[in-house]
């Protein structure tokens, strides 16, 4: 329409080429409509739903099927049924929407995009389905001091969560394992590391809250607490940016810093605060007015200018804190915040108003931080890493050697490691061994994707992501302890870190997308010059230098095949050792060797190839690689869940290992004993018909029966299907009762109890015998059998 200006959202209906949307952000906008290919338009509707913040949202999506019904995705999601005349909310799945699709053949199909990422319906908006897809948009990344430690942050649109980094459950890490811990949808994260129940998160316009897990509750504990929705942030007496930086003291958990235009501090869990310092930013006033325009405005405050956008405190020396500005200023304290210097001045050139978006103090040295300078959004892409080790009074550029493209968002140092740097970029991770000198990308299975924050817990890197959610690499030991001469070895196998000796439980009706925990297993990390043409091996020895378990790069014969009817196993199985070039990784789940099965014979319960637990303890791990052996010392720690003496290990451990023993004896007798058939039937055949054989082949129709009755009485041959045991008179025989009292002994921790022990000693007192009659056969009946035949027809 004449004379009205603003942004414009047009959409043709499908279904009739003349009818044309057209949503206009004007003051005088609204939706107008056309019925003649957009000769003319009249104003349908002026409601105000369909034109906030028109910069984000001016779109629609006309029914493909019916030319009057529109969807606005909008704040709401609005529609109309009478091309405009009408508005109606739908149904909230998700707030912030930005896109509908609807199916062209069937308009009850229909899928939205928001800012929790996307639902679906099958009902034209009656009621909708969010998929749980891994995409959130984290700001930053924080940890606890729990074991297994939990991770926590703050997701835009959604909220804050905190989930554990292992589930401790087959499953994986459920959604229904995460928890919201206060705060909001931006912003940070941090937990009180002598009590990981209380979070401190934060939220824009300063938002503060103290989350206490017992209690569940968020307590909002601002600074100054405020309302500054749709104004500058010229306007009131404090500033506090979108990611209003939250820091607890590395001295002390009870000290929490909080970033607005000063840095603020409470010592009471924020029932009050102080400020620590003065206005640390340029504190430019033209960059704190009203923002948007020229029609629609948009102060949510992300937009605040001129704030202290990160914090960090010298774990080294208390009261060395550090300040970082949106505007592009690095300012430090070295006592508690009294005298601040503003050290921007001594710094490498980058383009002014940069955001000097994370700042880490070195863990090896009081004086020494490293600063991440960003600058994208004024249209400077380079990346700034800088290091100072004199409080700032001097500099070092170390992203001379990085792509001049991709910049950066966080650089954590490894605690472990003098000199060795992790690096977030936009899309990325990339590590420096050397102190910056030079870098390499950490990809793996990592997507290309914004890394916004990455933290050294232990001896992991847990990374936060602008749209891929949280990421954790287990166990930096192969990145610590590489050499740049380890290229030129053979083989290598790292040292192991201690292994926490846990045990997972099954998830109870737990269904959905699942995040991966790491294996309940001791990591074995090596590296490969080349491919191993020959196979590998890696033993796990014990305390007495004896062989307890052998990890091969062999695959072993597969007892079942993929998708049989009733073993119900739909994976190949891969070998516990790749021989490829390259650092590899192999891991122990802790367990000894098991007992030898017999070949595809059935069992109701258990599988008695999963030996029993190592206790906890001391134990090496041997490379076996062309020729050559490699060891490192391997430690099990307890899990800190149980309660049980090293006594009471050992007791389990014994007992196990003799259980073990015994069914493997079992298993041995089968397996010679169906030798034994398989030989004798093969000369059978080959003799029948000949006079001369006709006393072996008596002697030997008289062995078969009692060979055929000793396997009835050791296992259930007869058994096709697993359900047979249960359907065929006799049941379970000692095969089949062995094998699961072993598995209940060995699948959970304690002391045998007496019922396990009294029944033992009766499966183990009816294996006695069976022993003898075998051997009994062997002594005797296939004895003559040998001796009543022909030289040709002995049986070795």
């Amino acid at each position: 329409p004449e004379g009205i200006k603003g942004r414009i959202g047009c959409a043709v209906a499908p279904s009739n080429g003349q009818r044309v949307y057209a949503l206009i952000e004007s003051e005088k906008g609204g939706l107008f409509r056309s019925d003649d290919g957009g000769e003319s338009f009249s104003l349908a509707t002026a409601h105000r739903s369909l034109r906030q913040r028109a910069w984000y949202y001016s779109t629609m999506t006309v029914d493909p099927k019916n030319e009057d019904i529109v969807w606005f995705p909008q704040v709401p999601l609005v529609k109309t049924i009478d091309g405009g005349k009408t508005l109606e909310g739908v149904k909230r799945h998700h707030g912030d929407l930005h896109d509908v699709w609807i199916d062209p053949a069937n308009s009850m199909r229909m899928i939205t995009a928001h800012d929790g990422g996307v639902s679906i319906s099958t009902d034209a908006g009656k009621s909708w389905y969010t998929p749980a897809l891994p995409i959130a948009q984290l700001y930053h990344v924080g940890t606890d001091t729990s074991v297994p430690y939990r991770v926590h942050g703050a997701m835009q649109d959604v909220g804050t969560a905190s989930g554990p980094s292992n589930s401790l459950r087959s499953g994986g890490i459920a959604a229904g394992e995460w928890f919201d811990v206060g705060g909001g949808e931006a912003g940070h994260t941090q937990s009180e590391p002598s009590n990981p129940d209380i979070v401190y998160a934060g939220e824009y316009l300063g938002i503060f809250t103290q989350f206490d897990r017992k209690t569940g509750q968020a307590r909002n504990v601002s600074a100054y607490p405020d309302n500054e929705s749709g104004h500058g942030a010229a306007d009131f007496k404090h500033r506090f940016q979108w990611t209003a930086p939250i820091l607890v003291s590395p001295h002390d958990p009870k000290t929490v810093y909080h970033g607005g235009e000063a840095i603020f501090m409470t010592r009471d869990g924020g029932q009050t605060w102080r400020t620590i310092s003065g206005d640390l930013t340029r504190n430019d006033k033209t960059k704190q007015q009203w923002a948007g325009g020229p029609i629609t405005g948009d102060n949510t405050g992300v937009e605040f200018f001129g704030t202290v956008f990160a914090i960090a405190e010298s774990p080294m020396k208390a009261g060395v804190i550090w300040s970082g500005s949106d505007d592009g200023l690095v300012q430090v304290t070295q006592d508690s915040g009294k005298t601040w210097t503003n050290v921007t001045p001594n710094m490498p050139k980058f383009t002014d108003f940069s955001t000097v978006s994370l700042i880490e103090a070195s863990a090896f040295d009081a004086g020494t931080a490293y600063v991440v300078v960003e600058g994208h959004r004024l249209d400077d892409m380079k990346p700034y890493l800088v290091k100072t080790t004199d409080y700032g009074k001097t500099w070092k550029t170390l992203s001379a050697s990085m792509k001049q493209d991709v910049y950066l968002h966080a650089v954590r140092e490894d605690p472990k490691k003098r000199g060795m740097l992790y690096v977030g970029t936009e899309r990325g991770v990339i590590f420096s061994r050397d102190d910056g000198a030079t870098w390499e990308p950490l990809k793996l299975n990592f997507p290309t994707v914004a890394v916004t924050d990455l933290r050294v817990q232990g001896d992991d890197l847990v990374l936060s992501t602008m749209g891929r959610s949280f990421w954790i690499l287990d166990n930096l030991t192969s990145l610590r302890e590489w050499k740049s001469d380890s290229r030129n070895a053979d083989a290598m196998l790292f040292p192991t870190t201690p292994a926490l000796r846990w045990r997972y439980s099954g998830n109870f009706h737990d269904t959905g997308v699942k995040g991966k925990n790491p294996p309940a297993a001791a990591m074995i990390e090596y590296f490969l010059k080349a491919k191993s043409e020959k196979p590998i091996t890696i033993d796990i020895l014990d305390a007495k230098g004896a062989v307890i378990r052998t990890l091969k790069s062999d695959l072993e014969p597969q007892e079942w095949a993929i998708n049989d009817p009733d073993e119900g196993s739909f994976e190949e199985k891969e070998a516990d050792v790749k021989n490829n070039a390259g650092v590899q990784r192999a891991f122990w789940d802790f367990r000894y060797q098991g007992a030898k099965k017999i070949w595809r014979a059935k069992v109701d319960a258990g599988d008695p190839s999963v030996g029993p637990l190592a206790a906890p303890g001391t134990y090496i791990a041997r490379l076996n690689a062309n020729g050559k052996t490699y060891t490192q010392p391997l430690v099990v720690k307890p899990d800190p869940r149980v309660s049980m003496s090293a006594a009471d290990y050992d007791s389990q451990l014994t007992f196990s290992l003799a259980m073990r023993d015994d069914i493997t004896r079992l298993t041995t007798i089968v397996t010679a004993l169906c030798s034994v058939r398989t030989q004798v039937l093969a000369r059978k055949e080959l003799v029948k018909g000949d006079p001369a054989a006709a006393d072996w082949l008596k002697t030997a129709d008289a062995l078969s029966p009692k060979l055929d009755a000793l396997e009835d009485k050791l296992h259930n041959p007869k058994a096709e299907v697993t359900y047979d045991i249960l359907a065929f008179r006799g049941g379970a025989k000692l095969y089949s009762r062995l094998i699961p009292l072993y598995s209940f002994v060995v699948e959970n921790d304690g002391v045998p109890t007496q019922g396990m022990r009294e029944v033992y000693a009766t499966l183990k007192s009816e294996l006695e015998p069976l022993e003898k009659e075998w051997a009994a056969l062997l002594a005797f009946d296939i004895a003559t059998l040998n001796k009543t035949a022909q030289p040709a027809l002995v049986i070795p």
